[in-house]
């Protein structure tokens, strides 16, 4: 009878495929930090090994199919109150712009506060229980957005909601990389993220055409039921692998807090985003004011549509790309498009050059994060990955707000075209950073797939009988 070897496609406690000893990188859990909570065999956990060297595990299942319309219903809100937010507080309660804004704007600094204890707490009390709660309690502050009458109640819901959004948003990415294959992990995340991705160009036509024709409070409605179907949702999702109870809060030192709030083996790849995520925070800031500026105003107005379409696209052929060859070559080539893709921005003279800027930032962007989210969960074992996904956005939504006020310097003293120079060496310069940090993994450099089936079929050849 011919024994079946399985070395290439077993896996870690950390839900990444297993490297040999002589390759293992010093990051890697160990066996001891694997949680009997996290596998069942009622769901079939993606992080066990495959059933056979070069057989592809299925990405979807039905429970994948859940949190993704879940985790869309989330953004679908999110995105389309942010739109109409500003606007909404300047009519209704006759305060000035820069006060509207802060309507809109308190709501991600209410998430980002949020992300340092939201990954600990679903790991602790369990992602599918985190997220029913949380879409309910988002359910209920929609409901408030009715009855808030003045200006101070109207910032106590919004900073609220968004606390509430950044622990719920972490239930949903935790739940969703849990059920994909480690194998596969890369064209998951990348499938997952197209919730998001179709979120944004749907949620702020919505919210504008709802506001239009039928006023505000029919949209706040509107956003109170999205939740309430997406609660409702989320309940058919399978708690077979959920902790019965709260797993102990461990340890309670200083040192052991602050692990608690944001993972050590995810800090190094988020110093990294949080780079990333000035580059593309100070670019969509400062979009407008640069093309009105230069007479660019119809090219701005296709930039989001090129750099949708593009980042739709792509999220179907890098996540399987980054499996199989590893996270190098996905994120290398991003980083060099979405650099060139700065550079036309900074001599852009026709608006044509605006729609291909957006092209190339979607890909770089839009290949770079779903790459890295991948990278950084395959970090840490499965029990862990709510610290790990709230450390990841956590630096992420860092950058995002400090790109704009650090590189809006260079704009004021130097002018628009000097600072979007200035990002492009950004962006060159942070390969170096990505290379220090993550770059000479094993995994990134040689992927995460099972072998191929021709390789398995002469694996099993050379077997002894």
């Amino acid at each position: 009878m011919t024994s079946r070897m399985q070395g290439s496609d077993s896996t870690t406690p950390t839900g990444s495929p297993a490297e040999s000893p002589d390759t293992a990188s010093p990051d890697s859990a160990s066996p001891d930090t694997a949680s009997p909570d996290t596998a069942s065999p009622d769901t079939a956990s993606p992080d066990s090994p495959a059933t056979g060297a070069g057989v592809r595990e299925p990405i979807w299942s039905r429970d994948l199919a859940f949190v993704w319309v879940v985790n869309f219903c989330l953004a679908l809100a999110f995105y389309g109150l942010i739109t109409i937010m500003a606007g909404y507080a300047v009519t209704r309660f006759a305060v000035s712009d820069a006060t509207g804004g802060l309507a809109a704007s308190i709501f991600v600094v209410g998430a980002t506060v949020a992300r340092l204890f939201a990954g600990g707490l679903v790991d602790r009390l369990g992602r599918r229980r985190v997220l029913w709660a949380g879409l309910a309690a988002c359910a209920a502050v929609a409901a408030l957005y009715l009855v808030a009458s003045s200006l101070p109640l109207l910032l106590a819901v919004r900073a609220t909601h968004g606390v509430l959004f950044a622990v719920t948003s972490t239930a949903a990415m935790t739940l969703a990389q849990a059920r994909i294959p480690s194998s596969r992990r890369s064209e998951g995340t990348g499938y997952f993220a197209l919730s998001i991705t179709l979120s944004t160009a749907i949620g702020p036509f919505m919210s504008l055409e709802v506001a239009n024709s039928a006023g505000y409070d029919t949209l706040f409605w509107s956003i109170f039921a999205t939740h309430a179907a997406a609660c409702l949702l989320a309940l058919l999702i399978s708690a077979a692998d959920e902790p019965r109870a709260p797993r102990p809060t461990g340890n309670r030192t200083a040192g052991g807090v602050l692990t608690s709030m944001v993972h050590p083996a995810v800090l190094p790849i988020g110093l990294f985003m949080l780079v990333i995520g000035c580059v593309y925070s100070t670019i969509v800031t400062y979009l407008n004011s640069y093309t009105a500026e230069e007479g660019l105003e119809r090219g701005a107005s296709l930039f989001f549509v090129a750099y949708a379409t593009v980042m739709f696209v792509s999220r179907f052929v890098m996540g399987r790309l980054q499996d199989r060859r590893g996270d190098n070559v996905v994120v290398y080539s991003a980083i060099v498009v979405f650099a060139a893709a700065l550079l036309l921005l900074a001599t852009a003279s026709a608006d044509w050059m605006i729609v291909v800027t957006g092209a190339l930032t979607g890909f770089g962007f839009g290949t770079i994060n779903p790459a890295c989210q991948a990278a950084a969960v395959s970090r840490v074992p499965q029990e862990q990955f709510g610290v790990a996904i709230s450390t990841f956005f956590l630096m992420l939504d860092g950058g995002v707000g400090l790109g704009p006020v650090v590189f809006g310097l260079i704009a004021e003293q130097a002018g628009y075209s000097a600072m979007f120079l200035a990002l492009a060496g950004v962006m060159l310069l942070s390969a170096l950073l990505y290379l220090a940090v993550h770059g000479r993994r094993p995994d990134a450099r040689h992927g995460r797939a099972p072998a191929a089936p021709a390789h398995h079929d002469e694996q099993q050849a050379d077997c002894p009988q």
